[in-house]
């Protein structure tokens, strides 16, 4: 188990906070509503950044320089419907897109979306490529080997929840990250935990998952990621960044990895390729600790000092927040 300490010297600042709302408003022909719900994950292809969302079918589109945000419209579940959620009664029967990933190709870029994990619903993934044109190409994957491998004790502890993946600089593999917030099991205790899979295996697997095995977990490691307030902060996303991994983690005190929960607050911390992880708490201009629930982060690919991070209200009916923070401190450095 590796420990993850508040590191003092660490400061994130947030400068800013949009609503996201889709420019060209809703869509009730395609069940689409009028803002962002429930972002999840953010990625970046090209000069426009992409969320996706774990209870609506679409992938949101934001222009960091206009911050107009457009909709790609994902396969229909159920009757018709994109929207999934306790309103509704249908909240079992939502994708659950928690984690994605970009992996470059000589065609382009290809998105990898997956879904948690924490239920059988749960376990398809989202393969995309041609992700900025008219009509994205796009298949869901019935991955259902792969996420009995994820169900490891070692890597999921009690309850699976996947919530972050991240290629490695070596391109050849994907490092997905465990959430921890869910709930004994016996003699099985919640764990946030990463592994790594070869990136080629997988592709392979994604390509015919009945025919073809799904890649081994290796380099599984559990983290003890520190507490905020008393409640434990839990993966909910990562992303490279000069030194290594940069990740966040929210303190929710949910009963387990499928309902939510009373949110404390979040963090954003760093996983070194050397040296222990360090993380500080996501606080406004006066120190206070914020109480949201921080769902995914980027770096400014022009500013490495510069995050941008995705707030989940856990509320259908408010939109998703984008927050612009500033990393102050030796995030990088020694």
């Amino acid at each position: 188990m590796i420990q993850a300490h508040h590191d003092p010297r660490l400061l994130i600042q947030v400068l800013s906070r949009r609503p996201l709302r889709y420019t060209a408003g809703a869509d009730p022909a395609l069940d689409r509503p009028a803002h962002v719900r429930a972002a999840s994950s953010l990625v970046r292809v090209g000069a426009q950044m992409l969320a996706i969302q774990d209870d609506a079918h679409f992938v949101a589109v934001i222009d960091p320089d206009t911050w107009e945000v457009r909709a790609i419209t994902l396969p229909a579940g159920p009757d018709g419907k994109r929207q999934f959620d306790d309103l509704r009664g249908t909240k079992a029967l939502k994708l659950d897109l928690e984690a994605c990933v970009v992996v470059p190709e000589a065609s382009g870029a290809l998105l990898i979306a997956f879904g948690s994990g924490s239920t059988p619903q749960r376990e398809r993934i989202l393969v995309m490529r041609d992700v900025m044109t008219d009509e994205p190409a796009m298949r869901l994957v019935e991955a259902t080997a792969l996420y009995a491998a994820l169900r490891a004790p070692a890597f999921a502890g009690s309850e699976l929840n996947l919530e972050g993946a991240v290629l490695l600089p070596s391109g050849q593999a994907l490092r997905l990250f465990q959430r921890g917030n869910g709930a004994p099991r016996g003699a099985l205790q919640p764990v946030d935990a990463t592994c790594d899979i070869a990136w080629p295996a997988l592709a392979a697997y994604l390509a015919d998952p009945s025919g073809v095995p799904p890649p081994p977990l290796e380099a599984i490691t559990r983290y003890d990621l520190g507490l905020l307030n008393g409640a434990r902060l839990t993966f909910t996303d990562a992303t490279p960044c000069p030194n290594g991994i940069l990740y966040s983690a929210s303190a929710e005190r949910s009963p387990n990895a499928v309902e939510d929960g009373p949110v404390v607050g979040s963090a954003i911390g760093l996983l070194p390729s050397v040296g222990t992880p360090r993380y500080a708490p996501i606080v406004d201009l006066d120190g206070e600790l914020l109480p949201l629930k921080i769902e995914g982060l980027l770096l400014d690919d022009r500013d490495p000092g510069l995050v941008f991070l995705v707030a989940d209200a856990d509320d259908p009916l408010a939109p998703s927040e984008l927050l612009t923070a500033r990393l102050i401190g030796p995030w990088f450095g020694a």
